[in-house]
């Protein structure tokens, strides 16, 4: 199988889920049919404008996250939503999700192997949610989700 090219430079060799995505060049920017974050900012404003963006986002979440006492992100990461789309339980019993799994977000995990619980980050322009979950994904919990 042929691997998909990207237009902000990930290895799409290495992702998971190379097999499902048809690549941003070949689909515009929309690989699994939604929109990518990262494609839409580098076709408005070049690598630089998208670089700066990552930079600002990475700076806004460190903030929260030291609100939360949670240790810093070093990156963000562009990431498939099917790949980090947990469902978070209510009080009510029900289950919620957040984002679309045909999205690509930016992101990123804090492990604590040691502890057994990983911390979550997903964001876009117009959100920022953290989380924690089991090192295997089970048990998840929604610790905050802000509007930017």
């Amino acid at each position: 199988m042929k691997t998909p090219k990207s237009i902000c430079g990930a290895d799409c060799s290495v992702c998971g889920m190379k097999e499902s995505c048809k690549g941003c060049l070949e689909t515009n920017g929309c690989p699994f049919g939604e929109r990518c974050i990262a494609s839409e900012y580098i076709k408005l404003g070049g690598i630089e404008a998208y670089t700066e963006f990552k930079k600002v986002l990475l700076n806004e979440i460190n903030e929260l996250l030291d609100l939360l006492d949670i240790p810093k992100a070093n990156k963000l990461y562009e990431i498939p939503g099917a790949y980090i789309d947990l469902g978070y339980p209510l009080p009510n019993g029900k289950t919620v999700r957040f984002l679309n799994d045909k999205r690509i977000y930016l992101g990123c995990q804090i492990e604590f192997a040691d502890r057994g619980i990983c911390y979550g980050v997903a964001a876009d322009t117009s959100f920022i949610l953290v989380c924690s979950y089991s090192v295997n994904g089970s048990n998840p919990e929604l610790i905050m989700y802000k509007k930017r």
